[in-house]
C-alpha cells in the first residue's frame, strides 16, 4: 500500500499535498487555497491597491501567474459589487507562442464572464517583437519587449477606462527585479519598487497583488483549480539576464528557504517613500517621462526621425 501523506498542519484531518519549506507547513489542497487567498487579500489591503468601486484592468498573458491572478481577483472583487474586472492582453507578435497564449486567455475569460481587450505591438509600434529580434540590435529582445509591453498594457488599461492595472508579478519576479538592479549597479531604480503602485500623470496605477506569492505556489494553485495555462516559455527568454538571476535565486532558495522573501523585503526597504513624479513630456509621443525622449521612442527609433 502507498503510505499516507502527513496530515495538513492547518486542518489536521486531510492529507497534505504541499510542503512550504519557508514556513514548515504541510497543507491539503483546500487549506492551501485558503491560505493563498488570505495572503493576497492581506497584500491588497496593506498596500491599499483598490477602491471599493475600482475598474481593474488585469494584465493577462495566458500564463499561470496572470490566470491565477484573474481567478483570485474575480473571487475577491465579487464581494464588492461596485468594482469591475476587465482583462487586457498584449500581442507582441511572437509567432507560434503568443497566438496560443491569447486563445488560452480568451477561454479563461469566457469561463469567468470577464471582458477581454487585446492590443498589439503591430498596431501601437508598427512592428512585432519577431521583427525587432530579426534586425541588428545592441540589446536583447526582452529589453525591447519589457519596455514596449509596459506601454502597451497601460494603453490598453487607459482605453477601457481602468483606474488600476493589476499584473501577475509574483514573489520570484519581485526578488529578481531587486537583484537585477543591484547587479547592474542601478539600485536607484528601486525608488519605484512599490507593489501598491504610484500615481503618475498619464499612467494607470499599476499594482501587483501576487507580489508575496512564490511562483511555485501560483503554479500549484493553477493545477489544483484546473486552470488551463500556457506552460512553455517565450523563445526569447534565455537572452535575458533575468534568466541567470532566476536560476541563482532558485538555487539559493533550495539551500536557504526564505531567500526570495529576504531579497524582496530588501527592495521594499530601499524604495523611497516619496512619490515619483514625471518631470516632463516626451516631445515625440507626448507620454509622461522623467525627462527628454521616453524609452519607448528611443527603442523604436522614433527619436532618430
Amino acid at each position: 500500500m502507498k503510505p499516507l501523506a502527513p496530515p495538513c498542519s492547518r486542518c489536521k484531518s486531510a492529507e497534505s499535498v504541499y510542503y512550504r519549506p519557508y514556513s514548515g507547513e504541510r497543507l491539503c489542497g483546500q487549506c492551501f487555497n485558503e491560505t493563498l487567498m488570505d495572503r493576497v487579500k492581506r497584500t491588497v489591503n496593506r498596500f491599499r491597491m483598490f477602491e471599493h468601486d475600482s475598474r481593474i484592468a488585469v494584465g493577462l498573458s495566458g500564463g499561470k501567474d496572470s490566470l491565477t491572478l484573474l481567478r483570485l481577483l474575480h473571487e475577491i472583487e465579487g464581494g464588492w459589487p461596485s468594482s469591475e474586472l476587465i482583462a487586457v492582453c498584449v500581442d507582441e507578435g511572437v509567432i507560434g507562442y503568443r497566438d496560443e497564449a491569447l486563445r488560452i486567455a480568451e477561454r479563461g475569460c469566457r469561463q469567468l464572464g470577464v471582458e477581454m481587450k487585446t492590443v498589439s505591438f503591430r498596431e501601437l509600434f508598427g512592428e512585432t517583437i519577431d521583427e525587432i529580434a530579426a534586425r541588428d540590435r545592441e540589446l536583447g529582445a526582452c529589453s525591447y519587449c519589457g519596455v514596449l509591453r509596459r506601454r502597451a498594457l497601460n494603453t490598453a488599461a487607459v482605453s477601457v477606462g481602468a483606474d488600476r492595472l493589476a499584473t501577475g508579478h509574483n514573489l520570484d519576479d519581485m526578488a529578481q527585479t531587486v537583484l537585477l538592479n543591484v547587479l547592474r549597479g542601478d539600485a536607484t531604480r528601486l525608488e519605484g519598487f512599490d507593489p501598491g503602485g504610484r500615481e503618475l500623470s498619464g499612467y494607470v496605477r499599476r499594482v501587483k497583488p501576487l507580489c508575496e506569492v512564490p511562483e511555485r505556489e501560483t503554479t500549484l494553485f493553477a493545477y489544483l483549480n484546473g486552470l488551463e495555462f500556457q506552460s512553455v516559455r517565450c523563445p526569447y527568454a534565455e537572452e535575458a539576464m533575468r534568466s541567470d538571476v532566476r536560476r541563482f535565486l532558485n538555487q539559493m532558495e533550495t539551500k536557504r528557504p526564505g531567500t526570495k522573501f529576504i531579497v524582496y523585503h530588501m527592495g521594499l526597504n530601499l524604495a523611497s517613500s516619496d512619490s515619483i513624479e514625471a518631470s516632463g513630456v516626451c516631445p515625440i509621443c507626448g507620454s509622461a517621462t522623467p525627462g527628454g525622449v521616453c524609452r519607448v521612442c528611443e527603442l523604436t527609433g522614433r527619436a532618430e526621425i
